[in-house]
């Protein structure tokens, strides 16, 4: 039987869980608690890959990357995307499914300062997903962009935030037998979440 949720309590209870993943995360000296396996598809051929979470809010879930990027290029044509956190310590997923799209230029400006040197210059040293001859023209890449920007490296035009919108999120924990528990809540055409048990 459904029942009516709120962003309060919808996002206040991923804060718990991703809160929690990363004390367990610590406790275990294991990094990138806020990794998440992001699905795109175009032409009915799926792909996916591991990012991070960098920020989140009622508005949704930010991430980072090239938008020539292969996920770039396939957000460009189809927007709808799937998200899926697994803490196999916490025995925990959470599933989300939503609609991505580009942040303001000021949020993506300003993250991209707070990266470290080398990453902000491998922003612009690495053409994201296509054919590279091997390692050393990586490496010139760098060297070539490292001359250019010693100090002062600006944000490459063609690297942005996204936010993904989630239309239906899924909290579910591992149990004994399979028996998982499944919750899911699902924005209706009013933009109200309603909450639902599903059988595992």
């Amino acid at each position: 039987m459904s029942k009516a949720a709120t962003d309060e309590f919808i996002f206040n209870k991923f804060s718990l869980w991703l809160n929690e993943a990363h004390k367990a995360y610590e406790k275990l000296n294991l990094e990138n608690h806020n990794a998440f396996a992001l699905s795109t598809c175009v032409n009915n051929l799926p792909s996916s890959r591991m990012v991070l979470l960098k920020d989140f809010s009622h508005d949704g879930f930010i991430f980072y990357t090239n938008e020539q990027s292969r996920k770039g290029l396939e957000i460009a044509v189809n927007p709808n995307v799937a998200m899926l956190f697994h803490w196999n310590p916490l025995h925990r997923q959470i599933r989300i499914e939503g609609v991505c799209e580009k942040v303001d230029s000021s949020v993506s400006d300003a993250y991209f300062q707070s990266r470290p040197y080398l990453s902000k210059i491998g922003a612009h040293a690495s053409q994201q997903s296509r054919e590279m001859g091997g390692m050393a023209e990586l490496i010139k890449n760098v060297a070539v962009f490292s001359a250019k920007y010693p100090l002062n490296v600006p944000r490459p035009t063609y690297w942005h935030g996204y936010n993904i919108n989630p239309k239906k999120i899924e909290f579910w924990v591992e149990k004994a037998g399979r028996l998982h528990i499944r919750k899911v809540y699902e924005k209706t055409q009013q933009n109200q979440w309603v909450e639902k048990i599903l059988f595992p």
